[in-house]
């Protein structure tokens, strides 16, 4: 698929390179799909000419704009195994297809994206989009905790069985529906595949990049309520099964370790949150009174702590994050009340104490609250993942 707005400079280069590419290099059955989007030049003239020119290509129009909307219309139009997408300009080198649909075709991964960020890949673009680019890729990551590099590569290729369920659960028609759709693939338990690209940026751009990245943080926000309230889950989206060991002899471990892992990895993890949780306060203290230090530092170390837990401790990967920190949060509601507690009665016991004193109180109601902490997640916020036999 090739989606184009008012692109009648670019789309005859972009079909010949591409068919000559395709009809020589590629291995599998393929065609182009050419799609309108609502175009107000002499577009869809030059994209009709060139089908009749063409063998195996084609030309959807439609009458409303928006990257989004023409991939949803094509991808869920199209008869293939597996559908792809890229930009006209043909930034991203073509050598990178066949890596993109290959783990598709043999059934490997459910979604294949062109990354400029993954290590291997090399890029030529100026400084501003280079930088929109990386901070955009860092705040999915940070707040979505994606783990793919580029949301926004116009390179993608998906196998259609999986991608149809998908595009009725993503909303935008825009640009963000890219990182949309990973954003729900990732989150129903897809596998996706990151092939490092050769990518040069073409400076003939239609995208206005500070409306597309106010129309992205929306986004971002929206779906992360939708992960929130179990929206973004998909029913009957096909699944893949669990890993099984091959061999017949094999020693099958368990992911998530016994109590005494669960108690050491807690224990690191503590430690660790404690002493940031501790330089926190003591840097916030330098403004603020004591219960508002204490309440900062600990929302920022609690959803690090939590996090780390889930992937580590308790091996819960495959939990709702939403609920898992919300719960966290409850369990920190709990543990913050009974630090400040502990803050507010020194004064009643001590008078003016000394700010030692005040961090060796903290510390240790810490520690107390640390094992409650540690009851609380493993009979409550993770309680069953334990018993799950997985190898």
């Amino acid at each position: 698929m090739i989606p184009v707005y008012n692109e009648e400079r670019a789309l005859p280069g972009c079909i010949d390179v591409l068919h000559r590419f395709l009809a020589e290099q590629f291995p599998f059955d393929w065609s182009i799909v050419v799609v309108d989007n609502a175009s107000t030049d002499n577009t869809s003239a030059v994209a009709k000419d060139l089908a009749e020119r063409y063998d195996r290509v084609r030309v959807m129009h439609l009458d409303r704009k928006g990257r989004g909307h023409a991939l949803r219309e094509a991808w869920g139009a199209s008869a293939a195994a597996v559908v792809t997408y890229m930009d006209v300009d043909l930034s991203t080198g073509l050598d990178g297809l066949l890596p993109l649909v290959a783990p598709l075709v043999n059934g490997h991964s459910d979604v294949a994206i062109g990354s400029r960020l993954a290590p291997g890949s090399r890029t030529v673009r100026g400084p501003k989009r280079e930088f929109v680019s990386r901070t955009y890729n860092a705040l999915i990551r940070l707040w979505h905790g994606a783990r793919f590099t580029d949301a926004q590569c116009g390179f993608k290729a998906a196998r259609a069985e999986v991608v149809r369920p998908l595009l009725e659960h993503v909303r935008d028609d825009a640009w963000f529906f890219d990182t949309e759709l990973l954003l729900l693939a990732e989150h129903n338990g897809l596998r996706v595949h990151e092939v490092p690209v050769d990518w040069v940026e073409d400076v003939d751009s239609r995208v206005d990049v500070v409306a597309t990245a106010r129309d992205d943080i929306k986004g971002l926000v929206r779906v992360a309520r939708a992960k929130a309230n179990g929206t973004a889950r998909v029913p009957g989206l096909p699944q893949r099964p669990q890993p099984r060991a091959v061999h017949p002899d094999a020693v099958l471990s368990r992911s998530e370790g016994g109590l005494s892992w669960q108690v050491l990895s807690f224990a690191v993890i503590g430690g660790v949150s404690t002493l940031a949780n501790l330089a926190l306060y003591g840097l916030f203290r330098l403004w603020w009174p004591v219960l508002v230090a204490n309440l900062v530092a600990l929302v920022i170390t609690t959803v690090f702590n939590t996090e780390a837990n889930r992937r580590f401790t308790f091996a819960a990967r495959d939990t709702t994050r939403g609920k898992t920190h919300l719960q966290g949060f409850v369990v920190f509601g709990l543990y913050y009340a009974f630090t400040s507690a502990a803050l507010l009665l020194l004064p009643l016991v001590v008078h003016h104490p000394s700010r030692a004193l005040e961090l060796a109180v903290l510390l240790a109601s810490s520690a107390l609250g640390t094992v409650g902490r540690f009851l609380l997640l493993r009979s409550w916020v993770f309680r069953g993942n334990d018993r799950k036999d997985r190898v």
